[in-house]
């Protein structure tokens, strides 16, 4: 098992940045693939991007291609996610998830390990 807590949410203006943060408890840490996924109101939960075990492969959404980034160190059971020029759009509440399985998916029902989520408000 592993529990997901995210960190790092707030209200920022277009154009800024953000790093969310989710720290990670538990054994088997290291040998899930993690990925971040985000729901605004009224909106389905989508994918942002995923990272595998050794940090060797990334995969973003085209909506955020080019300027969030997905980092992990296992060193610190953390994975990080940089967001950079961001835009009113990236409004949503930002999920941390982690799935056992050996490659990147990006399906929410792929994921067994969820965090409790971290508002992410931009303003224009």
């Amino acid at each position: 098992q592993v529990q997901l807590v995210e960190s790092g949410g707030g209200l920022v203006q277009a154009g800024g940045s953000l790093r969310l943060s989710c720290a990670a408890s538990g054994r088997t840490y290291s040998s899930v693939v993690m990925g971040w996924f985000r729901q605004a109101p009224g909106k389905e939960r989508e994918f942002v991007a995923a990272i595998n075990r050794s940090a060797g492969n990334t995969y973003y959404a085209d909506s955020v291609k080019g300027r969030f980034t997905i980092s992990r160190d296992n060193a610190k059971n953390t994975v990080y996610l940089q967001m950079n020029s961001l835009k009113p759009e990236d409004t949503a509440v930002y999920y941390c998830a982690g799935t056992p399985r050996m490659t990147i998916a990006t399906s929410s029902n792929r994921y067994d390990y969820w965090g409790q989520g971290t508002q992410v408000t931009v303003s224009s």
